[in-house]
């Protein structure tokens, strides 16, 4: 990889970015990151460009540079992603958070509404395999009321969930688990984006840098959806939805694993490509009320 050019400007290290295989946008990204300016401030660096890039910065840039030429992603890299207008930090212990998971929030928060038009009192909410947070925090963070709690089995990854609740000043409840073994209590909603890849998916190659426990469910990806499902009527209180996000060819088979547990509604919703990416359903009684 080549060196920077002593002194250069803005423009220059953008250029430089570029010629080392990153691309524009990644390019400026990486700047930002060095310069310690928030992305959301591309428009500056055109402002910007023929400001001198101070050399005690050509080291760090040269290193995030090499990273990202290299496949790590820049999220990785810059420590931090924004999902559902939300500033998170991530690590390489937790899924970086990606745009299509915000169809599960969409969903989740459509059902909560409705909820909370028949009934006044703060729904409960369980996340499970929060990783960052992501989808507890976002749920919290737009419904203030909520009840919220979030799982996940690697304490890494509640680790990474904690830094941001308090950093975001949100209060959701963490807990270490598998799955809903453990959990108490019943819920108005259970949510997650649990692993759904295949172990032999070829995608798994582009995703070598994320957690693989977090990727892989199973040798057809259905394990842990599976598992969810199975479990989770018995923490569903009556009326309560469990809504999932799954492979992009997995929707007929979680819609048949939703009706097979007597879920009702049983439904898909597609993501911002038009895939079936979340399936969800409602249990119409408890269980409690079914054997009564």
């Amino acid at each position: 990889m080549g060196t920077l050019k002593v002194p250069s400007t803005i423009a220059q290290g953008l250029a430089w970015a570029q010629a080392q295989g990153v691309d524009r946008l990644d390019a400026q990204l990486l700047v930002l990151h060095a310069l310690g300016r928030p992305e959301r401030e591309r428009a500056w660096l055109l402002v910007h460009d023929t400001d001198t890039l101070p050399e005690a910065l050509h080291a760090a840039l040269q290193a995030t540079v090499w990273r990202r030429a290299q496949g790590e992603p820049l999220a990785y890299i810059t420590g931090h992603r924004e999902f559902y207008g939300l500033d998170l930090r991530v690590n390489t212990h937790v899924l970086i958070p990606r745009p299509d998971t915000e169809t599960l929030v969409d969903w989740a928060l459509e059902v909560l509404t409705s909820m909370a038009a028949a009934n006044p009192l703060p729904a409960r909410v369980l996340d499970l395999g929060t990783g960052s947070g992501a989808i507890a925090l976002a749920l919290k963070h737009t419904r203030p009321e909520l009840q919220v709690s979030a799982v996940d089995f690697s304490t890494d990854a509640l680790t990474v969930a904690r830094a941001n609740a308090q950093q975001l000043r949100l209060d959701v409840g963490l807990i270490q688990g598998n799955w809903l073994a453990g959990v108490a209590g019943r819920f108005n909603v259970i949510v997650s984006n649990p692993p759904y890849i295949a172990a032999t998916d070829h995608h798994l190659s582009a995703l070598a840098h994320e957690p693989i426990h977090a990727l892989v469910g199973g040798t057809n990806g259905m394990d842990d959806i599976r598992t969810i499902i199975t479990q989770a009527p018995a923490h569903l209180l009556s009326g309560g939805w469990l809504l999932l996000e799954h492979g992009y060819d997995q929707a007929a088979a979680v819609r048949s694993l939703l009706t097979a547990a007597g879920l009702q509604d049983v439904q898909s919703r597609r993501d911002l490509g038009g895939i079936e990416r979340c399936s969800g359903a409602f249990l119409a009684q408890t269980l409690s009320v079914a054997n009564s």
